[in-house]
């Protein structure tokens, strides 16, 4: 998959089907606008997501600039959808300023030779979010590309958004949030080394320190997944406050993973989470922990099983 990332500066020599929006999350009303342009790449035209690097809320210092997908999952997911070009486009100041039509004259129909154009009925873009679907539409005879426009996906009696999934990641619903999202909610990160308590305590675990802007759920113990590589492996994971060197704590999501032995320091982790089990916890001994944690993964070696079946 090809990314352009960080630039205003690039031109495409070949036809594209372009995805248009925000992608934070991306849920199931998402990828039914990836769908969308992969039907368009059968027919010989490139898949081309374009996304922003950043949300408008976090360039005007709005909310908390947590996301639900990070910008190395984004990709993850995108590169296993058959994407073939990925465009991050800066979100600044400048940028945000340009007219919605020469933004659609100057990008999505010049330097990306757009030729089909998928986004959502809420689409926003350009000066004062004036862009959207409706104006692309009446600019396509002029530019030369086809729009379709896909309406909210409604689950579960709800219109599925963003928004809407980060209530329920903030909350630990994690299956709620696995329906809405089409894939388990997951965290990524490098594997470090922490220290090494659980393996004194029999329970070795791995760790990963996610990035800062990343939305996790409440601090507790979950039933996972984790990918490493082409390996699945079957955990359980605690996400929480961890001591560091200096002194501080930063939060890391340490898991356990049934059934294996080996090292897997320095590799991607993805951590799938499936289910909330349990809110984090202080422990009288290093006892009591020790049988918490054991029951924590027979409870999770139960989950496994008839989730298997």
């Amino acid at each position: 998959m090809e990314i352009i990332a960080d630039s205003l500066e690039f031109q495409l020599n070949r036809e594209t089907a372009i995805a248009i929006g925000k992608f934070d999350g991306v849920h199931i009303g998402h990828r039914r606008l990836l769908e969308e342009i992969l039907a368009k790449k059968r027919e010989g035209l490139e898949a081309l997501v374009f996304t922003f690097d950043i949300s408008p809320a976090v360039l005007f210092g709005a909310g908390d600039g947590k996301v639900l997908t990070t910008r190395e999952e984004k990709r993850r997911i995108f590169r296993e959808f058959g994407v073939d070009i990925l465009v991050e486009f800066p979100m600044t100041m400048e940028t945000v300023a340009i007219e919605p039509e020469d933004f659609a004259r100057r990008f999505l129909s010049g330097a990306l030779c757009g030729r089909f154009i998928a986004a959502g009925e809420d689409l926003s873009f350009g000066r004062y979010g004036r862009g959207n679907a409706k104006l692309l539409l009446s600019l396509a005879d002029e530019l030369g590309f086809e729009i379709k426009t896909i309406p909210k996906v409604k689950l579960q009696d709800e219109e599925v958004s963003s928004t809407l999934i980060r209530s329920m990641v903030e909350q630990g619903r994690m299956q709620q949030a696995k329906d809405f999202l089409g894939e388990p909610y997951q965290v990524t990160g490098r594997i470090v080394h922490g220290h090494h308590m659980g393996h004194s305590l029999g329970f070795p675990t791995i760790n990963i320190l996610p990035p800062e802007e990343k939305l996790l759920p409440p601090f507790g113990v979950y039933y996972s997944k984790v990918r490493v590589g082409e390996a699945l492996y079957l955990g359980i994971t605690n996400i929480g406050k961890k001591p560091t060197v200096g002194g501080g704590e930063q939060t890391g999501v340490e898991t356990f993973l049934y059934d294996f032995e080996g090292d897997l320091y320095e590799q991607e982790a993805e951590v799938y989470l499936h289910e909330f089990l349990r809110p984090e916890r202080r422990f009288e001994s290093l006892e009591a922990l020790k049988e918490q944690i054991a029951r924590d993964v027979h409870e999770g070696r139960r989950y496994a099983s008839e989730n298997q079946r």
